[in-house]
């Protein structure tokens, strides 16, 4: 028995066919659908439509012919995909809010700029616009290249000869496969002054630069106007191909007669749907986001766009304009992306590339339409020299022609006596006995001279690249001055109201803890009690969690934050979410841009007085740094070097001075360092800082702290133990020695984990690795000298493995301490 054909079967790397496979299609995509060709700004199914168009002489002074006609013999002969991509694209085409100039002219319902699609194919009607006629203009002599269709039946262009840039002027944009192209349309009279400016700067022999087609060409020019915001991302974009543009509608603010205002909407972002904004104010009302609005509605007509947003009495309509600026898409960020295909591959274009690539593609359609035409012409001079000569000696030649029995022999006879070629003795043949009149004969001659003229302009054209550039500007400028209009789209400055601008100014509170929690609070939140009262609840915290900073600003101020890697962020005090008293906050991680493994060690508000004139700075290895303020300033959202750190190294601690304080430094291993600040010389951010105190073996800071933060040093162990010592016994010294003893460490004790001067009405926070928390009242903490042991402030189990963390100054406070815990809160934490 035969085997079964079916059963045979071959193996393959499935690997290997899937990268083949997917790589043909992706290439497919970029080079035959998504991406527009650099020299007429054009997809291939849009080269497709508008070349149907022309066979069909569907032109502008013919009538609108059905579209279904118009997208079959798009599909029929060139493009053999769904008819929904090639009506689609013929729909995109006629749409004034999606092409600054259309190339089709529709007739019929082509959708709307509220999203509406276009009515179907068979009701919709089409012919090629008046500025479609130039990209198509000479495409019949010869200026393109043509290739085979689908199943080599038909000739297609490759590329239009596109007599305006069309890729500028148009824009366009396209997802192909791991890139895409989004190109913003320009104004016509910019795109060919830049042109022109190229062109000259040829001609006389001079190169262009970009900042001088930057003069020329201001930015795009939407079809729908608004209004682009600053120049900056205009320029980017122009000079690396990449950019982003801001743009925001055009609006106004009128006053009605019951005392009320309204926003008036006139013109919107490029691309932004009418009816999806409206719809998405409304829900902004809805979830009360924006609070004040009264009524909404839409007034728009074939006059123009309307959109009436009634307001309240008593709010501000600027605010509310801001608010919508900020949550909707009244204002919109235009993502610019200069790709486009050159020699069928993708690159990355600048303004001035694709400008001379333009140029250097009309370079090539005026050369090959001259060639065509001086051939045209060479041609017809032959045949009227021919002519001409023939009316010299007519009566011979009609006795010629009399004489023989056919034409053959007549034109074998006229090349024997005359010595005509075929092509002359043919045309003498057909001529008329019109033409021997004198009236014919004068016309005749004078076509012969003017064909002589032409054809000595063509051979200079063709032969000096320079009158072709001529010709080239020439043409172009009719072209301006046919279609050219105005700007419709306006520039302004990016000076938009920001959240600053909506939040009043008032003090607050900022709560952080241990763990990255943080928090705003109302200073109303804590009520008056007298000295020695329990103080509130501040903070609903976790349990191995504990309030470790608390300051006292206004909502307008910036915050400084410090993190462990050497880096500083800042945050306006409004932008941290306000919560309750009891409630937790919200993580840190949230609102700053911080790297794995980075944590907040210091926060710092940026008062804007004298009171403070520089940071310092303390690292676990001993380092220390005194900068100015003012280095401080710009601060990136992505944060700044606040000091540089050796590999090994990390920012502990950071205090505000004002240069005449004293640092005291405290290591692991018990060593005290206290010496003037102005032992520690200024300098940038960048910097390392000079040795604050000499460490010996394993030994590392655990504590800076300024002299006016209290008058008793507290220090404590990683076993519980621990002691006050009056800061006297620390006499000054200068930075950069081993320090005084501050503690006895023993096997009982361990290392020293914690450190901060305290006053005695002070209470402390000890917490362990394993999250036990322990309040104690300083006062209650012994006394003693230097170096001594202390006593025991938490019962810690050895064996378990547990040990102190670290300590915090309790924040929870009476309101007759808020002087001392907030408005000092820099140097006083």
């Amino acid at each position: 028995m035969e085997p079964n054909v079916f059963d045979k079967f071959d193996e393959i790397d499935l690997k290997k066919t899937m990268e083949n496979s997917y790589i043909d299609y992706a290439m497919s995509v970029i080079a035959s659908r998504a991406l527009p060709d650099v020299r007429d700004g054009l997809k291939p199914v849009q080269r497709r439509v508008l070349f149907s168009m022309i066979e069909l002489n569907n032109t502008p002074d013919k009538p609108h012919r059905k579209c279904a006609r118009i997208v079959g013999d798009t599909m029929g002969k060139y493009h053999p995909h769904g008819d929904s991509s090639i009506y689609g694209a013929l729909v995109n085409m006629a749409q004034s809010w999606s092409m600054r100039y259309p190339l089709v002219d529709g007739h019929g319902n082509f959708g709307s700029v509220d999203g509406d699609g276009a009515a179907a194919m068979r009701y919709t009607e089409a012919r090629l616009s008046k500025i479609a006629m130039e990209m198509l203009s000479d495409i019949g002599k010869d200026t393109v290249n043509f290739t085979p269709n689908f199943d080599e039946t038909e000739k297609e262009p490759s590329v239009l000869p596109s007599r305006f840039p069309n890729l500028l002027v148009n824009g366009t944009t396209g997802i192909a496969v791991g890139m895409t192209t989004n190109i913003p349309p320009h104004n016509l009279r910019e795109v060919i002054s830049a042109v022109d400016r190229i062109i000259d700067n040829r001609i006389a022999d001079k190169e262009t630069v970009l900042d001088d087609i930057l003069k020329i060409v201001k930015g795009p020019d939407f079809p729908t106007g608004a209004m682009i915001l600053g120049s900056r991302g205009i320029k980017e974009a122009y000079k690396t191909g990449r950019g982003k543009v801001k743009v925001r509608g055009i609006s106004s603010i009128e006053q009605m007669p019951n005392g009320k205002s309204r926003i008036i909407i006139s013109e919107l972002p490029y691309l932004v749907n009418k009816a999806r904004l409206i719809e998405k104010i409304a829900e902004l009302v809805k979830d009360k986001k924006i609070d004040g609005i009264t009524d909404l509605r839409d007034e728009s007509n074939r006059e123009g766009m309307r959109i009436v947003i009634e307001l309240r009495k008593d709010v501000n309509s600027n605010v509310i304009l801001n608010r919508l600026y900020k949550h909707t898409q009244l204002q919109d960020t235009f993502g610019i992306i200069m790709l486009a295909l050159v020699d069928n591959q993708p690159k990355i274009l600048n303004l001035q590339q694709m400008l001379e690539l333009y140029i250097k593609h009309q370079e090539d359609v005026i050369s090959r339409r001259t060639a065509y035409d001086l051939k045209k012409a060479e041609e017809r001079a032959h045949i009227l020299e021919g002519l001409l000569k023939a009316l010299d000696h007519i009566d011979e030649i009609i006795k010629i022609i009399r004489s023989s029995q056919n034409i053959a022999e007549a034109k074998e006879k006229l090349i024997e006596r005359f010595e005509f070629s075929q092509i002359q003795a043919q045309a003498i043949c057909e001529m008329r006995l019109r033409s021997l009149t004198g009236l014919e004969r004068n016309r005749l001659e004078n076509e012969y001279d003017e064909l002589k003229i032409k054809i000595k302009l063509y051979k200079e054209i063709l032969s000096d690249n320079k009158k072709l550039l001529g010709v080239i500007k020439e043409e172009i400028n009719i072209i301006a001055g046919n279609f050219g209009d105005d700007r419709k789209t306006v520039f302004g400055q990016d000076d938009e109201f920001s959240d600053e601008d909506l939040i009043p100014v008032e003090d607050t509170v900022i709560a952080m803890t241990k763990l990255g929690y943080i928090k705003r609070m109302s200073p109303d939140n804590f009520k008056s009690q007298n000295r020695g009262g329990k103080g509130i609840k501040a903070m609903q915290t976790i349990e191995e969690d504990f309030i470790e900073d608390i300051i006292m600003t206004n909502t307008h101020k910036d915050i400084n934050f410090f993190t462990n890697l050497g880096k500083v962020y800042r945050l306006k005090a409004y932008r941290i979410p306000e919560a309750g008293r009891t409630a937790r906050g919200n993580s840190i991680v949230n609102l700053l841009k911080l790297d794995p493994g980075e944590s907040v060690t210091a926060i710092i508000p940026n008062e804007e007085n004298d009171r403070f004139k520089y940071f310092i700075m303390a690292t676990r290895k001993g380092m220390v740094k005194k900068t100015h303020i003012s280095e401080y300033e710009n601060v990136r959202a992505n944060g700044l070097t606040a000091i540089a750190l050796n590999e090994d190294d990390e920012l502990i601690e950071v205090k505000a001075a004002n240069g005449d304080d004293h640092v005291v430094l405290v290591t692991k291993n018990a060593k005290c360092i206290v010496f003037h600040e102005t032992e520690i010389r200024i300098t940038g951010r960048k910097t390392l800082g000079v040795r604050g105190i000499r460490l010996s073996g394993d030994d590392v800071v655990i504590g800076m702290q300024m002299k006016t933060q209290g008058e008793t040093l507290l220090v404590v162990s990683e076993y519980g133990m621990g002691k006050r010592t009056s800061l006297g016994e620390f006499r000054g010294t200068h930075r950069g020695n081993k320090g005084l003893a501050c503690y006895k460490l023993t096997e009982k004790s361990g290392c020293l984990v914690g450190a901060k001067l305290v006053d005695d009405d002070r209470e402390i926070f000890i917490i362990t690795n394993e999250g036990i928390l322990i309040r104690i009242e300083v006062s209650k903490i012994s006394n003693i000298g230097r170096v001594t042991s202390g006593v025991k402030l938490m019962n810690i189990d050895r064996e378990s493995g547990i040990k102190v963390a670290g300590i915090a100054k309790v924040r929870e406070t009476n309101r007759d301490d808020e002087d001392e815990e907030t408005g000092a809160a820099q140097n006083k934490e």
